[in-house]
């Protein structure tokens, strides 16, 4: 059955496999299921006789684990299914690529001082993302490079580095119109402008109703709901408007007598049927909520087909799970004193509410708090809403924050400047990298609030998150184009950040394999940059819930190894059961910190 946008149609899973177009982009919420639901339609794709190309422009991509082969930047066939490619865009890879491309012709003919300032203009967070969608453009709007496939299917970042993705096209483009330089903080903008041409057909083809589906992935939850709302009212507006919304992991019940199966049922009931207006008119899959992991060829045939061979049945046991509390993890922070507790994970993990929870515990417990959040899809107000004395919460807003660094880099570095010196310094400050440096700033001025009590920071999903805790010496350089006075508080950032004293990282986990192994590669990360974690979190656990329902009981059968695995890992480990609720409003997350 054919996809047909523009009206109301509730549809077999299996419809994701005749889309009507040629490229399928799944995108949407960090841990909605995107990479699984994109990888099934591949493998579906596959399996149907088609030619198909996979390509995750994830920078937290876990595409090597689901499809069971290690992938590179090119193509390469997948095992164990004839008729699938897919590759990986490594952007830190393509950004290393990217600079040698605009670099290398000034070897040799301009001087070496030169040349290594282009290269230091190279080096910040902002020519990471453009490296990427320059990889990612070329699979996109290059006709000749994906001249053997019949289908592309991209497996897209979180929401907010996908919407932003997205807009790159247009907004390097204006910017290579208007700028008179020739430079920008990318360096040369030859290397700019001889993307143009992409650039305008990737534009074409993602805005292209006969060309390509957006797939919205999100789970029957009203926060997730909610934000695969507005991600659908941003890319409509931005001409992308060929739209299906794909709901994961919809239960069906089927044991009455378990309690914790009525709950989600019944949430998932109440989330459906208060369906947000800008989703409700579209096509809808529902894929059901599976108790075998989705690893492998045979697994991911099977999400989208459950009458494929390869639902592996999972043990009956619910494993060695033993309570970890949230409330005793509280009290080492408590006793730490005051400082920056920081939540980071992979997104969909449950940041937000163990932040938020943290945040009220200890503001209960008679402490300052300030809780923030770096995420540009927070909803941190929203989950502490009736919150406690003591406790302040904000959220780092990106546009706000661009303001306010524009105008105070017009003021202070342009008030010598002429009319024409003025005129280069704003057209300057037009640059994608400027909200880059802004939000970065903002960052560091949160993070030593922690002088002065708790700060419990909210941070984005993974990939952006490294990126900014990265790009302290990127920062440096960016601000010294622009003659602006670098802050003391994003000075001393990254010996706060490093100071164990100062700053402790939860790492918020789920009890499945792919976050469990994305939580142990950021650990890994984090330790490369000099930071260690301070304890692991796992959310959302059935084992604890005390399930009886299969498919619950199921889930919960493979707990235990995971759990035995972040144990070997973490310093101090907290367990949380799987409650229902959404868990928004001070009375739902004291229960949680008291359990």
């Amino acid at each position: 059955m054919r996809l047909q946008p523009g009206r109301l149609l509730l549809m077999d899973p299996a419809a994701l496999l005749d889309p009507g177009t040629r490229v399928l982009f799944f995108t949407g919420k960090g841990g909605m299921g995107k990479t699984t639901l994109a990888c099934a339609t591949a493998v579906g794709l596959a399996a149907r006789g088609r030619r198909v190309l996979l390509v995750s422009t994830d920078p937290a991509s876990n595409l090597d684990e689901v499809l069971g082969t290690e992938l590179g930047e090119e193509p390469r066939p997948v095992a164990g299914i004839d008729g699938l490619d897919a590759a990986n865009v490594d952007p830190e890879a393509a950004a290393h690529e990217y600079r040698e491309r605009l670099v290398g012709p000034y070897r040799g003919v301009l001087p070496d001082s030169a040349v290594r300032s282009i290269e230091e203009s190279l080096s910040g967070a902002c020519t990471v993302e453009i490296a990427a969608f320059d990889a990612f453009t070329r699979l996109l709007a290059d006709a000749e490079a994906t001249r053997a496939y019949d289908n592309i299917v991209f497996d897209t970042a979180p929401t907010g580095h996908t919407l932003r993705l997205l807009s790159l096209p247009a907004a390097w483009t204006d910017f290579i119109d208007t700028n008179t330089t020739g430079t920008s903080c990318l360096g040369p903008l030859a290397g700019l402008d001889r993307q143009r041409a992409l650039y305008a057909e990737s534009v074409a083809t993602l805005t292209d109703p006969g060309r390509t589906t957006l797939v919205l992935v999100a789970r029957p939850e009203p926060s997730a709901l909610a934000e695969a709302a507005r991600t659908a009212a941003e890319l409509a507006t931005a001409g992308m408007r060929r739209q299906v919304l794909a709901l994961n992991g919809v239960f069906a019940l089927t044991d009455h007598a378990d309690a914790t199966a009525r709950h989600l049922a019944e949430g998932q009931a109440e989330a459906l049927a208060d369906l947000p207006e800008a989703l409700a008119g579209l096509p809808r899959a529902e894929v059901p909520l599976h108790g075998f992991a989705p690893l492998g060829i045979p697994a991911l045939a099977a999400v989208l087909d459950p009458d494929a061979a390869g639902a592996h049945p999972a043990p009956e046991d619910a494993g060695d799970v033993t309570a970890a509390p949230v409330g005793a993890l509280i009290d080492a922070l408590e006793a730490g004193g005051p400082g920056v507790i920081m939540t980071m994970g992979k997104g969909g993990v449950g940041k937000t509410t163990v932040a938020a929870a943290i945040a009220l515990d200890l503001a209960r417990r008679g402490h300052r708090v300030h809780l923030s959040t770096t995420d540009p899809a927070a909803h941190v107000e929203a989950t502490v809403a009736g919150a406690v004395d003591g406790l302040t919460v904000s959220r780092i807003d990106p546009a706000a924050e661009t303001a306010a660094y524009t105008a105070q880099v017009v003021r202070e570095a342009g008030a010598g400047l002429d009319a024409q010196g003025l005129a280069l310094l704003e057209e300057d400050l037009r640059s994608p990298c400027t909200e880059e440096i802004a939000v970065f700033r903002a960052f560091a001025r949160t993070v030593a609030d922690g002088e002065d009590g708790f700060v419990v920071l909210d941070t984005a999903p993974t990939g952006h998150t490294l990126l900014l805790l990265d790009s302290a010496e990127a920062y440096h350089r960016e601000v010294g184009r622009t003659n602006a006075e670098v802050p003391r508080d994003v000075s001393e950032l990254l010996p706060r950040l490093r100071d164990p004293g100062y700053t402790r990282v939860l790492i918020v986990t789920l009890p499945e394999a792919t976050p469990v192994h994305e939580a142990e590669r950021l650990a890994a990360d984090l330790g490369r940059a000099g930071i260690a974690p301070f304890a692991w979190v796992v959310n959302q656990s059935f084992a604890l819930a005390g399930v009886s329902d299969p498919t619950l009981r199921a889930r919960a059968g493979r707990e235990g190894a995971l759990i035995d695995e972040v144990r070997a890992e973490a310093a101090r480990l907290a367990i949380i059961p799987w409650r229902p609720g959404g868990l928004t409003g001070a009375a739902a997350l004291e229960e949680l910190t008291a359990a």
